[in-house]
């Protein structure tokens, strides 16, 4: 998508339409100033907050560290980090299919800051007309397969008033051990496209560059196993130039959506 602006809201009731740099800028420097309520059906403390930067107000998803439920298969206290891998990473291969989000200080400690998008809480992955949708949803499965994506559920996927597909809830990211769990499994054994291999290509160099700044951040926010294993699986869906196909053991999250 080649769109810089993004659609997100300074209220509940007053959705707001500016530029993706503005955006950033007030996610990654804005002043917390309070919050607007939990947010519902999370496994985690997960707030809506009002982000202040300038002379602009923003919503936010703000979920803090010290809310985080213990997981047996991931590191105590990172799922915030695993937020913001995901936004960083889908930036790297140059995708923009996850809101701005940022690891900084908020009202509760740190915790991971991530861009509210206006959307229609009713649509969703089963709902969508998918037709216009699938050179977005195809990065959006490589992207899962990159990330190791556990929990993409059919609610994980917002459409904007532009038709821009966003991805959101990446807590479940970045695992050394498979656990690839998505409700889009429609490419599923099929060709990747040129474009997407030639990201792939170009995200693979970034990679073996220690010099890069992604690499750095990356290596700070990951262990160094789950930093190796996110460099095979990309070297890895490269070189097999096709969609993964659902493995042996669970594959689809539950609940669906």
């Amino acid at each position: 998508m080649t769109s810089r602006r993004v659609y997100t809201a300074r209220a509940l009731d007053e959705p707001v339409c500016i530029a993706l740099d503005e955006a950033i800028e007030a996610i990654r420097h804005g002043e917390m100033d309070d919050e607007v309520g939990l947010m519902r059906w999370g496994s985690n403390y997960t707030f809506l907050v009002n982000i202040v930067h300038d002379d602009l107000r923003l919503l936010a998803i703000y979920k803090p560290r010290d809310g985080e439920r213990p997981l047996w298969d991931f590191p105590d206290g990172t799922l915030c980090q695993r937020e913001t891998a995901a936004y960083l990473t889908a930036e790297a291969l140059g995708w923009s299919l996850v809101p701005p989000t940022m690891l900084r200080a908020g009202t509760r400690g740190l915790g991971s800051v991530q861009l509210f998008i206006d959307h229609n809480p009713d649509d969703h992955y089963y709902s969508f007309d998918k037709a216009p949708l699938l050179e977005q949803l195809r990065r959006m499965a490589a992207f899962d397969a990159i990330a190791n994506n556990a929990d993409r559920k059919g609610g994980h996927c917002l459409l904007d008033a532009d038709g821009r597909l966003w991805g959101i809830d990446h807590g479940l990211t970045f695992n050394a051990s498979d656990k690839l769990r998505t409700v889009i499994w429609d490419f599923a054994g099929s060709a990747l496209p040129k474009p997407i291999q030639d990201d792939l290509a170009r995200f693979c160099r970034r990679l073996a560059d220690e010099n890069d700044g992604y690499t750095q951040t990356m290596r700070e926010l990951l262990t160094g196993s789950e930093w190796q294993m996110l460099r095979w699986r990309t070297e890895a869906l490269l070189t097999d130039g096709i969609f993964p196909l659902p493995g042996a053991g669970p594959n689809r999250p539950w609940p669906a959506v």
